[in-house]
């Protein structure tokens, strides 16, 4: 059998793309005060933010420990693995990354593990363990899909505009958008991820205005594995026919923002994720 790929749940990957390429995903954990919850099992994009709605304070996240991974990465052998590649969301945003590393170092027994440090979050994290999974079933080996998955992590773009800065803020994520803080009354930032840290690009007036610079920003040039990520926008719709109407007939994955991201994200975030073609 090939190599298999793990990542964390923070990659916000629909759960048939997941299933198709037999990802195997770490749940982080959301508390909520003395509650609690296992991401993507316990809790939903939906009952996270009637959660968020209802609670006086933001919740917390917390990385998976050691043993989730290995116990993920001994069902991949038990199940015939070759060898197991896993990607993790931005190592300067969580300790997930050195849950995993732990993790390979317990069960190199079992065959080859290599852990890969996204740099990213949401659908670029995800896109890479989709580019991952797919040379995977190309029978590559392990240390060849983590190249090809690099390659594609020097290539793949986050551009995202939310609402309000204040969840980044006090989660302790803001990087260099601390310097928006005062104006966001009158804007609507567009923040991308630079190394794992989040990073301003642009100050908009409007929110159509925020969806049109994220639809530019896919017009520039050729592009491959479009994703679009929101965290409960009421005007999905209406950002999905604009990219239509700019890339008529593109393929695009959606996917909601889940609960790890969205904590921070703050509800109504929308993202565009893609990597960026050679020619």
């Amino acid at each position: 059998m090939s190599v298999r790929i793990v990542t964390d749940s923070a990659c916000d990957l629909p759960q048939d793309v997941v299933e198709k390429h037999k990802i195997e995903v770490v749940p982080l954990t959301i508390r909520f005060g003395d509650e609690e919850f296992v991401d993507r099992v316990e809790l939903g994009p939906d009952q996270f933010w009637e959660k968020v709605a209802a609670a006086p304070t933001l919740p917390e996240t917390a990385a998976p420990s050691a043993g989730a991974f290995e116990a993920a990465f001994t069902r991949c052998f038990d199940e015939g693995a070759s060898g197991v590649v896993c990607l993790t969301l931005a190592s300067r945003l969580s300790a997930t990354m050195q849950a995993a590393e732990l993790a390979a170092t317990s069960a190199a027994d079992r065959g080859p593990i290599r852990v890969l440090d996204t740099q990213a979050v949401s659908l670029v994290e995800g896109t890479l363990a989709v580019v991952a999974a797919e040379h995977a079933a190309a029978g590559e080996s392990p240390d060849e899909i983590v190249a090809a998955a690099e390659e594609a992590r020097e290539a793949s773009e986050l551009y995202a505009t939310v609402d309000t800065l204040e969840n980044l803020r006090k989660g302790g994520r803001i990087g260099g958008a601390q310097a928006l803080l005062g104006s966001m009354l009158s804007i609507k930032p567009i923040i991308t991820l630079v190394d794992g840290e989040v990073q301003p690009l642009a100050k908009v007036r409007t929110r159509r205005k925020s969806l049109q610079w994220l639809v530019d920003k896919i017009a520039e040039g050729p592009i491959e594995h479009l994703g679009v990520v929101h965290a409960d926008a009421r005007d999905l719709g209406d950002f999905l026919a604009m990219i239509e109407a700019a890339a008529p007939g593109m393929d695009v994955v959606v996917a909601q923002i889940g609960p790890v991201v969205g904590t921070h994200s703050g509800q109504g975030a929308v993202g565009v994720t893609f990597t960026r073609s050679a020619t």
